[in-house]
């Protein structure tokens, strides 16, 4: 009979697991692989990958740890998870700086074979400190000293491959460990390892290690009889549909990609690496064959001049970047502003000021998109809520764009950028075309008039330049109405500031009315925008499941706000705005419609703990009703 003939797995219906270690061993990687592994199977899931701000952080220092985090479950989930049900710890430091987060009872792998005396210094345990021997952290929870180096090594003893090759399969080991307890197949891992490795770069060996340890550590899991127990998450009830595995910056790769498709217009994405922007350079340099064209400047600011060049050109020009670099567009936001030409800015928001925690995420740039320009130079701002739903915000950040001749800042951050989620990948045929017109013939009796505005969204013509007889001068010195002449008259610029003011409210038309979910009949309404569109979502939820819940919506229009928010606002006796900032957006709302706002803030650098947010909304609830 086999060693796991007795367990009877515990059926769970959500599961937190994070993989934690040093920056060089593979944690990523190994997250990354069983959450492919868990979309495979079919369960709901929540990714947050945790990088080093360090780049090359000393080897077993607690600013070298590098973390990745599934929630994955039979029903909807929208976060990470806020306790960790398991962790694998690779090293000390890794499991010094993530012990704190697993619950009380939860399950600890802890990689002994790290825990030298050396290892232990490095990570600032004090000498003679053995945190594995430690009575409170062995009663508080079930702590699992595995010897995953040595055993790596032992499983791989006929290797012809050096021993630091044979090292850098540990993550592997681990991972058939996880893939034992919650009894994952190792078939969409070892496909990976051989496509990857032995296909793509011709390293067979190494191809062939990595899944000789992955079988390892399964195998270990099965006939070690450490573990108690095993777990079970059965798939979860989704829309019958084709999905994928995508994180927001993925989503919004492949949704300028579209866009392009839907406009039948090539995309010019003009940037410069930065945390956590790099990946839509890196993405979109791929995707040539769609009509994508990318081009890395030498600095923020070429980047972005390079994307209106483009627009000027007749292509639709984006560039992306994060906070400190939107600082840097800011001037030639504002003339782009001043050209009345499309353009689209990707800001990935981090942890600021100036460099900040450029590998943590924080909502704190809003007002910068908003007014982060000389003059009166008001753009369209959009924010993304989650990784899925930047596909869609990515298509209407260039719909609106187009259609209302105007700059446009969509705002992703950090944790919607490199967190996951299953996508239900869409229909393109569903989607309404992008109409994109470029004159050819002077629009008025009087020849052609470059500032003379359509009626219904206040724009102007959109002329290719080279085009016969629509010959006009652009630049950023402020032009005369209709003729585009440059102009110094203090009421020709008084109406032109209010006519591009003008332009940007009209987008209203196009902003579908905000629809509240949750408790409609509450006098609470808890609204956000963004990122924390989960944690709100999950601390509505669990005051739900207490009774008493609040209604709840989120904002993807910022600039200009949907038509009905005012009047939603005044149904409610109590509106609580949650923000990774001080205040920013509850400082609009204020300022806007006359609203007292319960702000909710922090900044931690990730989301909102989904626990702590619900009693804060709770405590805004009852301080009303006293």
């Amino acid at each position: 009979m086999s060693a796991q003939a007795p367990f009877q797995p515990v059926e769970l219906d959500s599961v937190a697991i994070r993989f934690c270690g040093d920056s060089g061993d593979g944690m990523q990687l190994t997250g990354g692989q069983f959450t492919n592994t868990t979309a495979a199977i079919g369960n709901d899931f929540a990714t947050f990958p945790d990088f080093p701000a360090e780049i090359r952080a000393p080897r077993g220092t607690t600013f070298g740890v590098s973390g990745f985090q599934i929630q994955f479950s039979s029903q909807q989930i929208h976060t990470p998870g806020d306790a960790i049900n398991a962790m694998v710890a690779m090293n000390p430091a890794a499991f010094k700086m993530n012990l704190a987060d697993v619950e009380p009872g939860g399950i600890v792998i802890a990689n002994e074979d790290e825990f030298t005396k050396v290892n232990l210094k490095k990570a600032g345990y004090a000498d003679g400190e053995e945190p594995l021997d430690d009575e409170e952290i062995n009663r508080r929870y079930q702590l699992f000293r595995i010897p995953i180096s040595r055993l790596t090594r032992e499983s791989l003893v006929d290797s012809e491959m050096g021993s630091k090759d044979i090292d850098r399969c540990r993550n592997m080991y681990a991972l058939g460990i996880a893939y034992w307890l919650y009894q994952r197949p190792l078939e969409h891992t070892i496909d990976h390892l051989e496509n990857y490795f032995r296909e793509k770069k011709g390293l067979p060996d190494v191809a062939d290690i990595n899944i000789r340890a992955l079988k390892a550590g399964h195998h270990f899991g099965e006939t070690a009889e450490m573990f108690p127990t095993r777990f079970s998450v059965a798939p979860a009830t989704m829309e019958p549909g084709l999905y994928r595995k995508i994180s927001g910056n993925e989503a919004l790769v492949i949704g300028y990609a579209a866009a392009s498709r839907l406009a039948d217009k090539e995309v010019v994405f003009a940037g410069y690496p930065i945390t956590p922007a790099s990946d839509l350079l890196h993405g979109l340099s791929g995707l040539k064959h769609f009509g994508v064209q990318t081009f890395q400047a030498e600095d923020e600011i070429a980047a972005v001049c390079a994307a209106i060049g483009s627009s000027f050109a007749g292509k639709i020009g984006m560039t992306g970047t994060s906070g400190p670099g939107l600082a840097l567009k800011g001037e030639a936001m504002g003339l782009a502003m001043m050209l009345e030409l499309p353009l689209v800015i990707v800001n990935v928001q981090r942890a600021g000021p100036s460099t900040g925690m450029p590998t943590k995420t924080e909502q704190a740039d809003l007002l910068q998109a908003m007014f982060g320009r000389s003059g009166e130079a008001p753009v369209i701002v959009l924010a993304a809520s989650s990784p899925s739903d930047c596909f869609d915000s990515a298509i209407e950040s260039v719909r609106l764009a187009t259609r209302y001749m105007c700059p446009v800042i969509l705002l992703s951050d950090g944790g919607i950028a490199n967190g996951a989620e299953p996508w239900r990948i869409p229909d393109l045929s569903s989607y309404d075309p992008i109409v994109v017109e470029h004159p050819t013939t002077p629009n008025s009796e009087e020849g052609f008039l470059p500032y003379l505005r359509d009626e219904e969204t206040l724009a102007r013509p959109w002329v290719v330049p080279g085009t016969p007889g629509l010959e006009h001068r652009l630049g950023g010195l402020e032009k005369e109405a209709d003729t585009g002449n440059v102009c110094y008259d203090g009421d020709n610029h008084d109406a032109m500031t209010r006519a591009r003011q003008a332009k940007v409210d009209a987008v209203v038309q196009d902003i579908p009315p905000l629809e509240v979910r949750g408790n409609t009949s509450s006098s609470t309404l808890v609204l956000g925008w963004g990122g924390t569109s989960g944690s709100i979502a999950s601390a509505v939820a669990m005051l739900e499941k207490e009774g008493d819940g609040p209604a709840y919506t989120h904002l993807r229009h910022i600039n200009p706000f949907p038509g009905n928010l005012g009047e939603l606002l005044a149904t409610y006796d109590t509106v609580v705005v949650p923000e990774i900032n001080m205040g920013q957006l509850a400082l609009l709302l204020r300022a806007r419609y006359l609203k007292e706002i319960v702000s909710v803030c922090e900044m931690k650098g990730r989301s909102f703990n989904t626990a702590e947010l619900a009693a804060r909304i709770r405590d805004a609830m009852k301080g009303a009703a006293e």
